[in-house]
């Protein structure tokens, strides 16, 4: 495993790996039409594209001797929505699952703070994520909302502290 800056052409291989986390992360129960248009509109080559020539983005990849296995997206200059926090979003982390449990969470989230303190937004039912970061020296500090169209979701806010 090698921890490198993403490039544009990992883009492809960046949308791949998110909706397979986020499919086999939060649809448990079957896929339907709400989260699958959900999913193949937010995780696209070209959303990626756009992410990784922006500035206040930045994006590390774990690759292994078959490709990229998983991702960490830190975002810059965005506002928590709990006051008290850094400006610096841990915008995604996702590890496909069949290397989770080997170090490689671990390993981009250590690159991740790098860039500073930062908190994050995790779904309330993500326990196994929610306890990994508490893990590593994130706390809850709140709470706030995902929102697809007209639902939403409670997601607990959390900051590392250092």
């Amino acid at each position: 495993m090698s921890i490198r800056r993403a490039k544009i052409t990992d883009s492809s291989s960046l949308a791949a790996i998110s909706i397979e986390v986020w499919l086999g992360t939060y649809i448990r129960e079957g896929v339907n039409a709400f989260f699958a248009d959900y999913a193949l509109e937010e995780f696209t080559t070209a959303k990626f594209k756009t992410i990784l020539t922006d500035p206040v983005e930045t994006v590390w990849v774990s690759e292994n001797v078959a490709g990229i296995d998983g991702f960490v997206r830190m975002t810059n200059g965005k506002d928590a929505p709990v006051a008290g926090c850094s400006d610096v979003e841990l915008a995604t982390l996702y590890v496909q699952g069949r290397h989770q449990g080997k170090g490689v969470g671990l390993a981009l989230l250590k690159q991740a703070l790098t860039l500073g303190d930062p908190w994050l937004a995790v779904n309330a039912e993500n326990k196994r994520a929610t306890a990994f970061y508490l893990a590593q020296g994130f706390a809850k500090v709140g709470q706030t909302q995902f929102k697809i169209q007209s639902e939403a979701y409670l997601n607990h806010v959390l900051a590392y502290q250092r």
